[in-house]
Formats: structure tokens, sequence, C-alpha cells
């Protein structure tokens, strides 16, 4: 890629994805844990089996994606405030650049049917990314953010709680699976021109709640 005075910009790749969430059969299906079923998502396309890696703290897998040729997977299994120890890890083991991991979490301040895809930026509230940014030791990574939206009352703290270790309802469960699919698109994306590219093509696009 090139700049209008033609400088050539540094594609951003990922070559690990990780997923947050939290372990146990509890949170299975929540909207905390959409970032889990994300990496679930891209695994089953991918065709890599995971697999717990004590060493990285999470469950961890590695094969080939569309136009890459080795990715990397990981759900960390600290649960979700501790989940940058799990990304150093790996990061450390691989000697991988932070600007290489591609993040997946949810995001109260998007509506649900959305994704946003940014190349840096802070945690904004969500704790398993300030842990990422503080373990990692910077902000500058590319993360791509799921809509889970807002309860009634998000300024209720244990009414916000509850609604993001809640499950989806059906109708938003029907959403969520085709936004599901909208993420291993624009991830595949990532991988074959660029994050950038991605966030210019799916950061506009809306999936929206069909009503029976």
């Amino acid at each position: 890629m090139q700049t209008k005075e033609g400088t050539a910009i540094a594609l951003v790749i990922p070559q690990l994805i990780v997923g947050l969430g939290n372990p146990e059969p509890k949170y299975d299906r929540t909207r905390h844990n959409i970032g889990f079923d994300a990496v679930d998502n891209l695994a089953q396309a991918w065709h890599i089996s995971l697999s717990e890696n004590r060493k990285f703290m999470g469950e961890f897998g590695e094969g080939k994606a569309p136009g890459n040729d080795k990715i990397r997977l990981l759900k960390p299994l600290t649960y979700m405030n501790l989940s940058g120890q799990s990304m150093r890890a790996t990061l450390d083991w691989y000697k991988v650049s932070p600007t290489s991991v591609l993040v997946i979490y949810d995001d109260m301040d998007l509506p649900l049917g959305k994704i946003r895809l940014r190349l840096s930026g802070s945690g904004g509230g969500h704790n398993g990314m300030k842990s990422a940014i503080s373990h990692l030791g910077t902000d500058k990574f590319p993360r791509l953010r799921i809509g889970i939206g807002k309860p009634p009352s998000a300024n209720v703290e244990k009414e916000t709680i509850s609604y993001v270790l809640g499950k989806f309802t059906t109708s938003e469960m029907q959403v969520m699976e085709k936004v599901l699919k909208m993420v291993v698109d624009a991830v595949e994306l990532s991988l074959r021109q660029g994050v950038e590219k991605s966030m210019n093509l799916y950061n506009n696009r809306t999936i929206l709640e069909t009503k029976e």
C-alpha cells in the first residue's frame, strides 16, 4: 500500500488472533464471551483444532488461514481480568510483536449487529483489554469489537454485570450468528490485505434484528 506521496505503508497483518472471555461452562454463550465464540468460529472455518496449552495459559491452536501461511488462535483461560498474562506468554514464546496481535472482544458501546476494527486505542473500560494493554505495555495493537448493546438501565452497575454475563435472547442469537460470519470474513480480509482494508469495508456494516 502507498500514500498519495508514494511512500510505502507497512500492512498490519495479524499473526495471532485472541478472543477474550471467561472459562467454565456457566459463561458459555454469554455476551461477555463473544470473543471466545469468534475464535471458535475461526477455528471451525479454518479447520484448526484448539487444545489447552498450560505454557500459554489458554486454549491454543495453529494452522493455515486463507491468504496467510500460518495463523495462531488463542482463548486465554486466565479469566477476563488477567487475559494479558496469557497473551504475553504467547507473544514471548513466538517473539511476535503486539502490532501483529488481533484481539476480539465484546463492546456494550456498540449496538448489536455491528463490529468495529481499530489499529490501536484505550481499553474503553473493558477489563480484558485493560489487562492486555498492561501486559503488552502498549495500546498499539489491532482489535475487533463486537457490539452487544446495552441493558435498559446501563447506569446501574449490578444490571450491567448481569447483562454482560447473561445469554443472548433467541432473536439476538440469530443476529449474532450472522455477525460471527461477518467477523470471519473481516478477519480473513485482514489476513489477505491488512487490518486497515478490513476496517474500511466492515466498520460501516450493520446486521439488523429481524422481528418475528
